[in-house]
C-alpha cells in the first residue's frame, strides 16, 4: 500500500471498558443495558444532585429533555456532547455522560449477567402461570357448557 493513498474508509472504533463514545446510538446502546444505578449530576466540577434511580427510557430526540424524578431517569442521548466510559476503583463500570460543564455520571447497581439469568427465570415463571390461566379458563367454559341444557 502507498503511504500517498488514503483509506476509503476506516475501522470502526472498538472500546473495551474505557474510553469516549461520540455516536449516539452506540451511547443509546450501551446504557440500554443499565437498569438500576446511581446517578451523580455535577455542574462545574461540583455535586449538583445526587441519587438512585430506575432508567425507565434511552431515546434520542433534539427536542425533547432527559428528565430525572421520582427515581426515574429518562435520558435523551441527544441532551449530552459524549460518553466517557470509565472504571470506578473498584473495577464497575461508570458511564459518564458530557455536556460542557455539565457531567451525569451513572453508576449501574445492578449486573447484566445476573438480571439476564433473573429474567429468563422470571420469563418461564410467567409463561407457567399464563398456561396454568389458558387451561383453567377451557375449563372453566368446558364445565360451563356441560352445565348448558341446550
Amino acid at each position: 500500500m502507498s503511504h500517498d493513498k488514503i483509506p476509503q474508509s476506516l475501522p470502526a472504533p472498538c472500546i473495551i471498558d474505557t474510553g469516549l463514545v461520540i455516536n449516539k446510538e452506540d451511547i443509546r446502546r450501551l446504557l440500554s443495558s443499565l437498569h438500576r444505578v446511581h446517578y451523580i449530576h455535577s455542574l462545574d466540577g461540583q455535586v449538583d444532585h445526587e441519587g438512585e434511580g430506575c432508567i425507565l427510557e434511552i431515546f434520542s430526540d433534539p427536542k425533547q429533555s432527559t428528565l430525572i424524578a421520582n427515581h426515574a431517569l429518562y435520558i435523551n442521548v441527544q441532551s449530552f456532547d459524549y460518553l466517557h466510559l470509565n472504571q470506578t476503583a473498584n473495577g464497575e463500570s461508570c458511564f459518564n455522560l458530557i455536556q460542557d460543564n455539565r457531567q451525569l455520571r451513572l453508576i449501574p447497581l445492578d449486573n447484566p449477567l445476573h438480571e439476564r439469568d433473573t429474567h429468563q427465570s422470571l420469563d418461564v415463571d410467567a409463561l407457567e402461570a399464563m398456561v396454568t390461566q389458558v387451561l383453567s379458563a377451557k375449563w372453566d367454559v368446558q364445565i360451563d357448557d356441560d352445565d348448558c341444557p341446550f
